[in-house]
């Protein structure tokens, strides 16, 4: 049995799932500037990023440094939440089980006794911790126009869990070898298992927007965003003793489906000096579902179902040449679909400009689902910090996440003028 089986695991399938949709079409799930800005970008996300938060944003007033042209190319962001340290706690099993089986094999009983508690012990300790992995990214570009702007986009966002089983059965088997009896194969028959989940959403479209001058000489932004979308599911069971490298890749752990999909958005530009804005998103009007694959049922896989409804974000955002100050709210839930939290976030976010050539940005965000009953690591409140630079004509951000569980960074490059 080889070390750190597991942990290649997880970093397999997350290259597995991530690999197979940035062939799709790479993406970021935000951009650089609204992951350090909690999150927010309905009512402030300039025209690059527009394409995937809110493409009526296209259209609104911007500076005049980012008011003819965007572009974000690559886009990269990455979450992790690991609580309990999952993954090395199964690296530790894994060199647990290789000395306990050369115990056994060699009848040295008293160290297969001591292994066998020691080995207990890390099962019992093992059990329901779970590791979460979020990584996205993405590509953008935008050509905001009196008449009409018009975006492409393509960006991808991976989702992977995983958790950790004892199996009774292992429970007994390892009490009696620490009673003395030395039971012949013993660690080729433990079923205390991992689990991994994971969900990818690939997507590739083009953003179009129009502003509108009213009568009180206010501006409405419109925009729509057709799409094409992909979706991808990924479940893998297996025991710890008995996993092996070169099987995680196999298509009976993969699901896919595909079709066609559509986001809206306006934006409302209101005050003396058109100061606020006010914005809404519709994201993913279609409905669609997947449901995972389950070719482990003897390990007690069952087929998940990766739902990808409608959601639905409002925000409001007070700016001026040095500041953006906005709030926002996600009015729908996100269904979790492996070990994870549903998510409804409430989110404030604020960016200090500099004349252009450098921005600081904070964010807060806080989840407003009931998570009674679910089974992953929680999403609470998390907070969020960045800076972006503006040298040459080149635009480098980057950004950071931080909560009692999760901590994550991105960074983007681009250009604008």
């Amino acid at each position: 049995m080889h070390q750190y089986r597991l942990s290649r695991l997880f970093i397999a399938v997350g290259l597995s799932v991530a690999t197979t949709a940035t062939l799709a079409s790479p993406q970021a799930f935000m951009s650089s500037r609204s992951f350090a800005m909690g999150g927010t970008g309905v009512a402030v996300a300039h025209p690059s990023s527009a394409t995937s938060t809110n493409p009526a944003m296209m259209a609104a007033d911007h500076h005049s440094w980012s008011d003819e042209f965007g572009l974000a190319l690559p886009s990269i962001n990455v979450r992790v939440a690991d609580e309990e340290e999952t993954v090395d706690q199964v690296d530790d099993i894994q060199e647990t089980i290789d000395d306990l089986e050369t115990a056994i094999n060699t009848l040295n009983t008293t160290d297969a006794q001591q292994l066998a508690g020691q080995l207990r012990e890390q099962f019992e300790g093992f059990d329901k911790d779970t590791m979460r992995a979020n990584i996205g990214l993405g590509l953008a570009l935008a050509v905001p126009g009196k008449t009409l702007s018009v975006g492409l986009f393509s960006n991808g966002n991976l989702t992977a869990t995983v958790r950790g089983e004892y199996d009774q059965s292992d429970d007994a088997k390892l009490q009696a070898i620490e009673n003395g009896i030395l039971i012949p194969g013993a660690t080729d028959d433990l079923q205390s298992r991992g689990r991994v989940l994971a969900s990818a959403v690939i997507e590739a479209g083009v953003s179009f927007a129009h502003a509108l001058e009213l009568n009180n000489g206010e501006t409405l932004q419109l925009g729509i965003s057709p799409k094409y979308v992909e979706l991808r599911t990924f479940q893998y069971t297996e025991t710890v003793s008995s996993f092996e490298d070169d099987e995680f890749d196999g298509d009976q752990y993969q699901t896919s489906k595909s079709g066609f999909n559509l986001d809206i958005g306006a934006a409302y530009s209101f005050g003396d000096e058109k100061q606020w804005n006010a914005g809404i998103a519709v994201k993913n009007l279609i409905p669609m579902e997947l449901d995972s694959a389950a070719s482990r049922p003897l390990l007690g896989e069952q087929v998940r179902t990766f739902k990808l409804n409608p959601t639905a974000t409002v925000g409001i955002a007070h700016k001026s040449e040095y500041h953006v100050v906005t709030a926002e709210i996600d009015l729908t839930k996100k269904e979790a679909f492996g070990f994870e939290d549903d998510t409804q976030w409430l989110a404030l976010g604020a960016e200090f400009d500099a004349w252009r050539y450098a921005q600081l940005r904070a964010g807060v965000r806080h989840n407003l689902a009931s998570n009674d009953n679910n089974e992953g690591i929680e999403e609470k409140t998390q907070f969020t910090a960045g800076l972006g630079l503006n040298l040459m004509g080149v635009r480098f951000d980057l950004g950071a996440l931080f909560s009692s569980a999760d901590v994550g960074a991105a960074l983007e490059l681009g250009t604008s003028f």
